[in-house]
């Protein structure tokens, strides 16, 4: 032992004078005391350890989950405010269509007749109106005629045979199709082109 350490254990000696006997025989027990302590301090950082990574891992998927709720909440307002006239698009359609028809089934001679001239421009002007009302609310014409068979926009009614066009190709539309912004509203009824026999 150093002299330097003389001083200390002196203190230490001083200090343990009035300490009983038997108390200070406790060395080993107090040791293993203290190292089945710092194991169960150890054991304990560590279960608290797992338990806030758990805790964060689950406070990061409630997010995670509430952040997509809200998504799908937001797409289905805009959804239903987009949409919200698709029925009432598709009953005036029917409108659409037997407008169509009788500005088509009007004669030259009755356009060039002064007494129905008036009549047939008001016709063909409400026409007009309806399909400018139709865009508005992001309401549009399928094109048909000339393109490729789409199904999912055009259904194949009859089938033309045709020198003049690619088999598939769209030559008749009986009636027209529509689209209410991304999504058919009414798909064209046409008759597609085949080779001739």
């Amino acid at each position: 032992m150093s002299d330097k350490d003389k001083p200390q254990d002196d203190a230490v000696a001083e200090e343990l004078k009035g300490v009983p006997e038997h108390m200070l025989d406790l060395g080993e027990e107090a040791k293993e005391l203290a190292d089945d302590d710092a194991g169960s301090v150890a054991d304990a950082l560590e279960s608290l350890k797992n338990d806030l990574a758990e805790a964060e891992q689950a406070t990061l998927y409630a997010k995670a989950e509430t952040q997509n709720l809200r998504r799908r909440m937001e797409k289905d307002i805009t959804d239903a405010r987009n949409y919200a006239a698709t029925g009432f698009a598709r009953d005036v359609l029917s409108v659409w269509d037997k407008l169509s028809r009788a500005v088509e089934a009007i004669p030259d001679s009755l356009r060039e007749d002064e007494k129905m001239k008036g009549l047939v421009v008001g016709i063909e002007a409400t026409q007009r109106e309806l399909e400018k009302v139709f865009k508005q609310h992001g309401i549009e014409r399928v094109a048909a005629m000339g393109m490729p068979l789409d199904p999912n926009q055009h259904q194949a009614m009859i089938e033309i045979p045709s020198a003049d066009q690619e088999p598939g190709t769209v030559v008749q539309e009986m009636q027209s199709g529509w689209m209410i912004k991304d999504r058919l509203l009414r798909p064209a009824m046409v008759g597609v082109a085949k080779k001739p026999e």
